[in-house]
């Protein structure tokens, strides 16, 4: 152990002790001697133990423990409160402008125990509600955890397509006449993205060396791949090969390892066959083409091969704004400015789902607030009319199942999205026995992120998906795909699942603001991986057609 190992172990048992609101005079000796032994010319290991004991600011209790370490290698202290800290809350102290007494705020306030959920909290305007936290120290907070996150490896989608965009228009504009075709988990739509990569017909040479050029690590591996890696750590990667290739290759590297498989098997294609394009890659296999965000499964062959596939949703299809808050809980925006965004946007209605009143982290709404609210939002139809406004509420699925308010509240709204916010560390018993009674409850319109989960940060409650599935179909509810890059629950993957027995999704942005209705088209791009189609997803609904919805849904109470 070194003076600086030492001195970071003191620094960081200094540090958990403020976040756990424990003996601050101790906690101040422990950071004092940190400093004190951060600055000593020679290192403590090699002194006589008597002589570290008369090292000014260094008493007997901090030389024992200096002693301890030199010893053992550990500090007994501080492993003590690592194993009764949260890592995610650890790694909040890697984070410009969070100090302690934040952190403890964060963890026992606002009950966010990592990076991803505190994120989270801060796109939906949560953070300002707590006691030294104003809208600039959280912006401030949201946009170093961003970069702090981007300097991972694992992107969100949503993240990196910026990135990339400007990539590709950056290699294009410097090797005009040269192709370079964004490929790999990128183009198939993923939801989480390790390296963006492209398939290229630059010489592998010239690429290193316009990357050397740029401080870029040019990484050169099998059958022309070539990994290249910034200062910032971001990693990309590059398909080299002659043009004659690119569209094999482009094929190939578009396609899961299982949908990749299945191809050759099923129609006897090679890699070495010459192909103009990747439409007659397609043709060539009597095959209707598969878009790269369909190339997962390797069931979609048969389907695109005996008939005519299914038209996916596209981002145009979405009609209506389903689920959003506003200023009367967590929101950024009053229900008028929503209304007014929705608008200019085209969109023919907006449904105002508040937070209930046990979300008080959300300002959640008691009955007096609702009735107030429900008024304003008469008034605000009677003035916007044709476009409507729909009354809603996110209820919290309490622990044991129940939804927020009495049946005579509930009765009051157009419709009732269920979510659970609280007590998430479940069993998969516990959770679906919540899940599945708010489901039966016959006010229940819509089930919110079904298992709560948040990409790169939370993996969410574990559940069984095929029940929860039934149970919607049985109790006509329908199924959010909630939209907010970093839910994109539930999981694209059981949509077709969901499709199968009938049941409506719905892709719902979650917005706390109006600058992020846009959030929808990320929630359909997932859910073009699913095979969702417009006539399936309720936010695809015309005005009309949602008011038939809404008429089946009050017909169930």
């Amino acid at each position: 152990m070194d003076n600086s190992s030492i001195a970071d172990n003191f620094s960081l048992l200094s540090k958990l002790m403020d976040i756990h609101g424990d003996n601050s005079f101790k906690a101040k000796s422990y950071a004092a001697a940190a400093f004190t032994i951060d600055k000593l010319p020679a290192e403590l290991s090699e002194l006589d133990p008597e002589k570290i004991f008369v090292i000014r600011g260094i008493g007997d209790t901090i030389g024992k423990k200096i002693l301890e370490q030199i010893e053992t290698g550990r500090l007994l202290a501080l492993d003590e409160y690592l194993a009764k800290t949260p890592p995610g809350i650890i790694e909040m102290l890697r984070i410009k402008g969070l100090g302690p007494k934040k952190i403890s705020t964060i963890w026992k306030e606002l009950e966010s125990e990592n990076l991803g959920e505190l994120l989270y909290a801060c796109n939906e305007n949560r953070l300002t509600l707590y006691k030294g936290f104003g809208e600039k120290t959280q912006q401030n907070i949201k946009e170093a955890i961003e970069f702090y996150l981007g300097s991972l490896g694992s992107h969100l989608y949503q993240q990196i397509e910026p990135f990339v965009e400007s990539v590709t228009r950056k290699l294009t504009e410097e090797f005009s006449g040269q192709q370079f075709i964004v490929t790999g988990s990128f183009r198939r739509q993923m939801e989480i993205i390790e390296i963006p990569e492209w398939v290229t017909d630059l010489d592998i040479n010239e690429l290193c060396e316009f990357f050397t050029h740029h401080e870029y690590e040019c990484i050169t591996g099998d059958n022309g791949y070539v990994t290249v890696q910034g200062k910032d750590n971001m990693v990309l990667g590059f398909f080299c090969c002659e043009a004659s290739e690119l569209y094999q290759r482009l094929f190939t590297t578009s396609c899961s390892a299982a949908f990749l498989d299945a191809w050759q098997e099923k129609t006897g294609w090679q890699p070495t066959d010459i192909f103009s394009s990747e439409e007659d890659i397609f043709k060539a296999a009597g095959i209707a083409f598969i878009p790269a965000f369909g190339r997962e499964d390797a069931r979609v062959i048969d389907a695109y091969r005996t008939g005519t596939p299914r038209e996916v949703i596209q981002p145009g299809d979405i009609r209506g704004i389903i689920h959003t808050h506003s200023k009367w809980s967590d929101g950024s925006h009053t229900i008028e400015q929503m209304a007014r965004s929705a608008m200019a946007q085209g969109y023919e209605y907006l449904v105002i789902s508040d937070h209930s009143r046990s979300a008080f982290y959300a300002n959640g709404l008691d009955e007096a607030r609702l009735e107030a609210q429900h008024r304003e939002i008469d008034e605000l139809n009677r003035m916007l009319t044709p476009f409507r406004i729909f009354k809603s509420i996110e209820s919290d699925i309490l622990n044991d199942g129940n939804l927020d308010y009495p049946a005579e509240v509930l009765a009051r709204f157009d419709l009732v999205i269920a979510s659970v916010h609280s007590n998430l560390k479940m069993t998969e018993d516990k959770a679906m026995a919540r899940l599945l009674q708010a489901i039966q409850n016959p006010y229940t319109s819509i089930l919110g992120h079904m298992t709560g989960r948040l990409l790169l940060s939370r993996a969410g409650y574990p559940v069984d998906h095929q029940k929860i599935i039934d149970a919607c179909a049985a109790h006509q509810v329908v199924i959010e795909l909630n939209a907010h890059p970093r839910r994109l629950d539930m999981d694209w993957r059981w949509i077709p699942a969901a499709l199968d027995k009938g049941v409506l999704i719905s892709i719902d942005p979650d917005s706390h603001s109006a600058d992020s209705f846009s959030d929808c088209r990320f929630g359909v791009l997932a859910a073009q991986k699913g095979g969702l189609t417009r006539e399936n997803n309720l936010s695809s609904f015309s005005l009309p057609e949602f008011e038939a919805f809404l008429q089946t849904q009050h017909a169930k109470r």
